[in-house]
């Protein structure tokens, strides 16, 4: 099978969304830990743009979550 460079609709980046909106005083969203603006632009950035999203969301969640084990300790 030849590669043609294109992704179907299977490969495409997947929104985090799990529909548990509600934003920090940063505005960062607790259920997806995405910025606001990497939100509204979700629809508007390349396949490459939202990986990188997908990172930085993955970081804030785990520097929010060794937070919250932090102060209960």
């Amino acid at each position: 099978m030849l590669y043609t460079g294109l992704m179907n609709d299977v490969d495409k980046v997947k929104s985090p969304c799990i529909r548990q909106c509600c934003l920090d005083e940063q505005d960062i969203c607790l259920g997806c830990s995405r910025s606001l603006q990497e939100i509204l632009d979700w629809t508007k950035v390349t396949e490459k743009e939202r990986a990188a999203v997908l990172v930085r969301a993955q970081l804030r969640k785990e520097q929010r979550n060794q937070a919250i084990k932090s102060g209960f300790k």
